[in-house]
């Protein structure tokens, strides 16, 4: 199999369509649904499958206890209660290790002996994103933007299996609405999802494949070894490798949902022809951006406390999101970093004149926006903060003759992959519409021939996405 999660991914796609045809009524397909859902999850590890029905058992629990209240502050509770019961795995499986580590390391400095159980525990796949979708639902039934929902459509909701193991966030209003909607499979959009699903196979196995094995992971690897050219390099190829990774898989994931006739929320919209940091944000990750926006950002009193509190309050949510990525110092550097360059972002708008709009204004804001993205993704990307420092100060002492990772190939596929991020959407669609109406021969014959495409070109065995361990 080209990418076993993939194949599984798309033959569960095929067996609800035919399952649609066979029995169009909403009960016995949301329990097909769901039970096919936590086969794929089982898959990659089956003992962790009570881990996702826990959570989603919780969440409804959290949501019932605040719709049988009326009193403020019993909602209040109840809600407290059901994010408890649904985050505390999270932080177990995610972060007990972490701060069990450094509490008794910084306990052993003071002469301290704390007795905590150090434990190499595994990150169940995925448990990020239901969580936060669990959190979603939970709050959003508290502030009445959504109806409490059956018991089948939770479980649906979380664990319905596009969007389980790496994104998108969706809200619940934007899913469980869906799942009563009846289908035609024989209108599905065939042509654009296919469009998504070959996109993000070739984005993943080939070009993110091909640069992570090539330039990051030896520069990475071994950063005091290399030229400064080399290091620069590997810094953008990083920051191509990332962002083909990771969209690639949510291509993949909402054109296996467009397969099933749901629609999913876009999560990337060109982000390295930003102008700021917080356009970055905008167009990145959009479904976490507005999550850690609307569940953290505002709760915490967003802008509406003054503007040293809005700063404080940008760098809290983005250490804690820089944290949500993964429980390592890096992780939380790359966090604050973030929330100091927003909050500086956000003081210029508020005290100093717009530039004006001239071709070269636009421009040195889209390149020094994206160098201090690269900045950033060295630290998302190195196994320690030496290792990270290490390579940031190669661009300045490391003048040597450049090694053989940095090749035509990998300049050309840098460019290409750049220079697509200003490319107009209106050919891609010009050409979906016109696939859209090809007979099936013609359409399977051109679904082999990328699949060809893609396992010619691509690595002998693909490395996992990367979002897959957050």
């Amino acid at each position: 199999m080209l990418f076993p999660t993939i194949d599984f991914a798309i033959f569960f796609a095929l067996v609800f369509l035919g399952h649609w045809l066979l029995n169009p009524k909403p009960l016995p397909w949301k329990l097909f649904m769901i039970g096919a859902s936590y086969v794929f999850y089982a898959w990659w590890d089956v003992h962790f499958v009570w881990l996702l029905a826990g959570v989603s058992g919780a969440s409804q629990v959290g949501a019932l206890a605040i719709s049988r209240h009326s009193d403020e502050m019993r909602r209040r509770i109840a809600m407290a209660g059901g994010i408890a019961l649904t985050i505390a795995p999270l932080l177990y499986f995610k972060y007990y290790g972490f701060f069990s580590l450094n509490l008794t390391n910084t306990a052993s400095s003071l002469g301290l002996n704390l007795g905590l159980p150090l434990v190499q525990l595994i990150l169940p796949v995925g448990i990020s994103f239901f969580t936060f979708m669990a959190i979603s639902y939970i709050v959003d039934v508290y502030r009445g933007n959504t109806h409490v929902a059956s018991w089948i459509d939770v479980f649906l909701y979380l664990s319905f299996f596009p969007h389980l193991v790496a994104g998108p966030i969706v809200r619940p209003d934007e899913l469980i609405p869906q799942l009563d909607v009846r289908r035609d499979p024989r209108h599905v959009d065939i042509a654009g999802a296919s469009w998504l699903i070959f996109g993000g196979l070739f984005k993943k196995v080939v070009v993110s494949s091909f640069l992570a094995s090539t330039v990051v992971d030896p520069v990475f690897g071994d950063p005091s070894s290399h030229s400064a050219i080399d290091a620069a390099f590997a810094m953008v190829a990083y920051a191509v490798v990332i962002y083909t990774d990771f969209s690639g898989y949510t291509d993949i994931a909402i054109g296996l949902a467009r397969l099933l006739g749901f629609q999913f929320p876009q999560n990337f919209d060109r982000p390295y022809s930003a102008r700021s940091l917080q356009d970055f944000w905008r167009r990145w990750h959009m479904t976490l951006s507005r999550w850690l926006r609307d569940y953290l950002y505002i709760p915490l009193g967003g802008s509406k406390r003054g503007d040293v509190r809005m700063y404080v309050n940008i760098v809290v949510t983005m250490v804690l999101g820089g944290l949500w990525h993964g429980a390592a110092w890096t992780f939380v550097f790359w966090g604050l970093y973030h929330g100091i360059g927003q909050a500086v972002g956000a003081w210029k708008r508020a005290h100093l004149p717009p530039r004006p709009e001239t071709p070269m204004v636009v421009w040195g804001q889209r390149l020094s926006t994206f160098a201090l993205v690269c900045v950033g993704w060295t630290f998302f990307r190195a196994d320690s903060m030496g290792t990270a420092l290490t390579l940031l100060g190669r661009l300045v002492v490391g003048w040597a003759t450049p090694t053989e990772v940095v090749t035509p190939l990998v300049v050309g596929t840098i460019a290409l992959m750049l220079s697509l991020q200003y490319v107009p959407r209106g050919p891609a669609l010009v050409m979906q519409e016109r696939m859209s109406r090809w007979r099936p021969v013609p359409m399977g014959l051109a679904g082999a021939a990328a699949l060809f495409v893609i396992a010619t070109l691509g690595p002998q065995g693909v490395a996992p996405f990367i979002y897959f361990q957050f």
